[in-house]
């Protein structure tokens, strides 16, 4: 035992070195652009199998299955809460076509395909099959953010794998409670009443602890500093009754239970959401690595060719074939299809389930079983290697992608916002011009700029903006206190560092000062609205200048001393707006967007005119020179 435990690492070593590198490779990834979820593969393996430096099953011990299952439900309730019903009306058909069509074709033909290619048992395939239907949001989540889809293939692909996560887990167990009738004495009634008892209470219970906690909250019997600490320990409390119950059923009580609260219409709802979100962000990360670093690399050399078939099988073949009969004869477009049709990663639950059913079956005599854990895990490296990398690229070629260049969406109507707009329109960039009041926008319509008459922060503009094409924000409204709760409502969907408003006017002033975590970033050059209005009707506009070897930042300077600088756009079309106090950076091959002052008109137009009276007057005098000569 000494040898065995010579190398073993403390817990709290080993719990922090998880984090550090889960959360450590999603911000490696997020620098490099890279899909965070190739590199908590790629460093899970790098830290267990590769280098020996942790193994979960001796450092963690007897914790690691328990710690896997409450993650694994804690993402589908937080998947859950993600589930509102008002956010589904455009792709709400589709969702309940790949639901109730997809799932029983995906868990046939990825049974057949392991049967048939993979050489499985037929009661292996069973099980393994109904996992299968599983495409994973820790995996979907993560994949959409990078690749920037358009909105309905987005809510299609992950409403898919929010909702069927439960229901592959639950075909699993299903799958499973038939192979045990055929492989021990338990009946197929026993089965079936034990099936159907644990799904019916699983589902009373996730109502139940919905209902209850949104009318607590409601009603204010929870003060608003505990409200997340209760959510997390009532996801425990029922989840752990639930799966005592029928293993496996909590995964459908907890996302039933967030599924309730996304659309009970809570005050506090986003502020619940967005925690979730963070939590999920430390749990898929801790997972991943967990189950890299566990996986046995032996056992992943032993699967051979036909596991190779096999996954090219469920990714060219079941998954198209699954989604296009699916959506066969419904209202979305072909190339949505096809998108959906192509992308299906697998993830977290899938192969935390097949670990835990792989066990069971051995058990029962059922020895192929033990090749499910390595299939599954080969089967969620190549789906995640492949979508990261292509998930984007094909939404790009189907034209249902975000733009190379992350647009601006301007909240407030006025003749700057509208001259600012026009110059980065002109330079390729996509903008938006948000008002509630339509004469505010007239400036924009006759320049023929794209336009949203509403309110940015309602619902209506969460449906009816394509938010994807765009990853700045600039607030120019003439109500200092709106721009404000514009940028800090919107500053965690496109980061602090990218959200800007006008300066306040009175935030010189003690009484009148926000907090510096209210608001975004003060933007040309600290100028308030009246003053950029006075600039404006002075005849004041926004000019591009390309910079060159020649023709440098120094030059333009001194050409333009009286100018603000707004944005620099690099010769690869990507743009950085300038923050009042911003450095410029701005170099050959750039171009500066500013504001500046108009050009004189007046002296142009009398230039043009003395210009146009001295050859008047030359033509007169040639004209009498001609006369005299004739004479």
């Amino acid at each position: 035992m000494a040898v065995e435990t010579a190398g073993a690492m403390a817990p709290v070593m080993a719990f922090a070195l998880v984090g550090a590198i889960g959360v450590g490779s999603q911000w490696l990834a997020w620098r490099l652009r890279l899909p965070a979820i190739v590199l908590m593969l790629l460093a899970g393996l790098a830290i267990g199998p590769g280098l020996g430096l942790f193994n979960p099953e001796r450092d963690i011990g007897p914790l690691m299955g328990p710690m896997i299952s409450i993650a694994v439900a804690i993402i589908l309730f937080e998947g859950g809460m993600t589930l509102n019903l008002h956010s589904l009306r455009e792709s709400a058909k589709g969702v309940k076509r790949l639901v109730l069509i997809g799932a029983p074709l995906g868990w046939a033909g990825s049974a057949l395909a392991l049967h048939y290619i993979a050489g499985l048992s037929w009661a292996s395939s069973a099980v393994f099959g109904g996992i299968m239907i599983v495409t994973g949001p820790t995996v979907i989540a993560p994949l959409l953010r990078t690749a920037r889809l358009r909105k309905r293939p987005a809510q299609l692909l992950q409403w898919e794998a929010i909702v069927n996560d439960p229901i592959g887990a639950l075909a699993a167990v299903l799958a499973f409670e038939v192979v045990l009738v055929i492989y021990s004495t338990e009946t197929f009634g026993a089965a079936i009443w034990d099936m159907s008892f644990g799904i019916v209470s699983a589902t009373v219970l996730g109502i139940a602890a919905g209902w209850l906690l949104s009318e607590g909250f409601r009603r204010g019997r929870v003060p608003e500093y505990m409200k997340v600490p209760v959510l997390f320990a009532s996801l425990l409390l029922v989840f752990a009754v639930a799966d005592g119950i029928l293993h496996e059923s909590g995964l459908l009580a907890v996302t039933i239970m967030g599924f309730y609260i996304a659309n009970a219409g809570l005050p506090s709802y986003t502020e619940l959401r967005r925690f979730k979100e963070h939590a999920t962000i430390l749990l898929v990360s801790g997972v991943f690595i967990l189950l890299a670093a566990s996986m046995d690399i032996d056992r992943l050399s032993r699967l051979g060719w036909p596991a190779l078939l096999f996954i090219v099988a469920v990714i060219l073949v079941v998954r198209p074939l699954t989604v296009m009969i699916s959506l066969a004869f419904s209202n979305i477009p072909m190339r949505e299809r096809l998108l959906v049709a192509f992308t299906g990663p697998r993830g977290v639950v899938l192969v935390a389930v097949a670990g835990l059913f792989s066990a069971r079956l051995v058990n029962a005599g059922i020895e192929d079983a033990a090749m499910l854990t390595p299939l599954a895990f080969a089967l969620v490296a190549a789906t995640v290697v492949l979508h990261g990398f292509t998930l984007r690229p094909l939404g790009r070629m189907l034209g249902l992608a975000g733009g190379h260049v992350p647009g601006v969406i301007f909240v407030g109507g006025s003749r700057f916002s509208a001259a600012f707009a026009a110059a980065l329109q002109e330079e390729e960039v996509p903008v938006l011009i948000a008002d509630a009041n339509r004469a505010r926008l007239r400036s924009a319509r006759e320049a023929g700029l794209p336009i949203y008459v509403g309110d940015i922060l309602s619902d209506g503009a969460e449906h009816g903006v394509e938010f994807i094409s765009f990853g700045r924000l600039v607030a120019t409204s003439d109500n200092d206190a709106y721009n404000t709760l514009v940028a800090t409502d919107l500053a965690p969907e496109f980061g602090r560092e990218h959200v800007f408003q006008l300066r306040r006017a009175k935030q010189e002033q003690s009484r009148h000062a926000l907090p510096a975590t209210l608001g975004g970033r003060t933007i040309a050059g600290g100028l308030r609205y009246l003053e950029l209005g006075r600039h404006m009707e002075e005849g004041w506009e926004i000019r591009a200048t390309g910079l060159t070897e020649e023709y440098g930042l120094d030059e333009w300077r001194d050409d333009n001393p009286d100018s603000i600088p707004l944005a620099e756009i690099t010769p690869g079309r990507s743009m950085r707006i300038l923050a009042a106090n911003a450095e410029l950076k701005a170099g050959p091959g750039m171009r500066l967007l500013a504001l500046s002052p108009g050009r004189d008109r007046t002296n142009e137009a009398a230039e043009r005119s003395s210009d146009d009276g001295a050859k008047e007057a030359a033509a007169k005098v040639a004209a009498r020179a001609k006369d005299a000569s004739a004479d």
